[in-house]
């Protein structure tokens, strides 16, 4: 199991790949959407450091500390997703189509559950070739009321595919209480009823984390089947740079979960080395993000090639 500084390590390089992202939507030099994590730094840290670089990954919008965590190059990613010619997908794919297959990412996604059936489709054909990869897929609690995640929940069951399914449940859908959007807000009993061993944990502990998804990638291996971990996490951030996130939330609400952040509960537990680490991280992605705005973009020329249809 990792130690306490290299959780904090990932979670404080996350947190400031964010801030520096957030610093150029405000100026205009990072245009579209920009969808943050933070205060769920922690999943992705745990959840990653369980995995191998073969291991498959798919996750959502929100996925770029799972491509980190996972060991993808941070001038890589940081170019892509600046849509830059020198990016980890050429600059084609941007924040929300991060893909890196030699590092098992079989991509980050703007539909919400899409990465599901990928990941599902990577577990069976692990388990078809007799390999032990296996396939971790990320979603956030509303994923669950898309009816092909249902069908992909039922098909791993019944095959005892080796995949991984990560709910991170905020108790948010976009800006939707977990109780208007479904009608049993037990998730783990939801997917139990399919067959699935289902776990629970601290989304805000990387250890608890780590811990739950060794044992289902354990498990899985062994030709045990599918798991469903729910990590109980908060987004203390809007859904996007223009929310605010109050109109859904309340002020007390946030502070609340703004205590239970897991960087700051690490800080206590790493001491006076906290520092140390978060001013390297913080250096390391500035110089990289300054590399990164200086890069060209792609060449109009190139948009027709590497297309498949």
């Amino acid at each position: 199991m990792p130690q306490a500084e290299d959780f904090y390590r990932q979670m404080v390089r996350l947190r400031a790949v964010e801030n520096e992202l957030t610093k150029l939507s405000q100026t205009g030099q990072l245009r579209g959407s920009l969808h943050l994590c933070q205060g769920q730094e922690a999943v992705p840290a745990g959840a990653c450091a369980a995995l191998r670089k073969d291991d498959y990954l798919t996750c959502t919008y929100r996925g770029h500390g799972y491509v980190l965590a996972k060991g993808l190059d941070l001038d890589l990613v940081l170019r892509e997703i600046l849509g830059k010619a020198s990016g980890l997908c050429k600059g084609k794919g941007g924040k929300m189509h991060l893909f890196d297959p030699e590092f098992g990412l079989l991509g980050t996604n703007g539909i919400v559950g899409g990465g599901v059936g990928t990941a599902v489709g990577a577990a069976l054909a692990s388990w078809i070739d007799g390999k032990d990869q296996v396939a971790l897929t990320v979603f956030g609690d509303g994923t669950l009321n898309q009816g092909h995640v249902s069908e992909c929940f039922n098909m791993a069951a019944l095959y005892k595919l080796p995949v991984i399914f990560l709910c991170e449940n905020n108790l948010y859908a976009e800006m939707t209480p977990l109780e208007r959007s479904h009608g049993n807000t037990d998730l783990c009993a939801r997917v139990a009823g399919f067959g699935i061993k289902t776990d629970k944990c601290d989304g805000n502990d990387p250890f608890l984390v780590y811990d739950a998804v060794h044992k289902a990638v354990e498990r899985a291996r062994k030709g045990e089947g599918p798991t469903f971990i729910e990590a109980m996490t908060y987004r203390t951030i809007g859904h996007y740079q223009a929310d605010p996130g109050t109109q859904y939330r309340t002020p007390e609400e946030i502070a609340q979960w703004k205590e239970k952040s897991p960087i700051s509960k690490l800080e206590k537990v790493i001491g006076n080395a906290a520092e140390a680490i978060r001013e390297e991280e913080e250096n390391r992605v500035s110089e990289a993000m300054q590399s990164a705005l200086k890069q060209p973009d792609p060449s109009p020329t190139h948009a027709l090639t590497e297309v498949f249809a």
